[in-house]
């Protein structure tokens, strides 16, 4: 049985990428999962907004106590936001990485195709 959050309503990649359809704009934040596989972060070597981040390539790096991760964005687009708080203070993206945790904002090139739904996404993290 699933122990970590899988909200629904978001879309989520096998890279354990969560995204929020905010209509001109999605919001990126990685998942309960990836949080728990990394443990307490310590470090996002986030991007700065006016960058593009391609579908399925690093985008940045994601620092913790144990590792150092990608984020493989699952969308293309423009950052029309960076998610200063959590650049901070990242164990914000510990406590809530579906609310105050959230990324990135993105204005995409296209709408992603081929992301998971939460039934889908918890059948992988089982």
């Amino acid at each position: 049985m699933t122990q970590w959050t899988v909200p629904e309503g978001l879309q989520y990649s096998r890279d354990h990428v969560w995204v929020r359809d905010d209509g001109d704009v999605l919001t990126l934040g990685i998942t309960d999962y990836a949080v728990d596989q990394l443990g307490k972060l310590v470090y996002l070597d986030m991007p700065s907004t006016g960058d593009t981040i391609t579908a399925g390539a690093e985008s940045f790096d994601i620092e913790s106590g144990k590792s150092i991760s990608p984020f493989v964005s699952p969308v293309s687009g423009t950052i029309a936001e960076v998610n200063e708080a959590a650049a901070d203070e990242p164990t914000l993206v510990n406590d809530s990485p579906y609310g105050d945790g959230w990324l990135l904002k993105v204005t995409p090139d296209v709408r992603p195709e081929g992301l998971l739904g939460a039934r889908e996404y918890k059948e992988l993290t089982d």
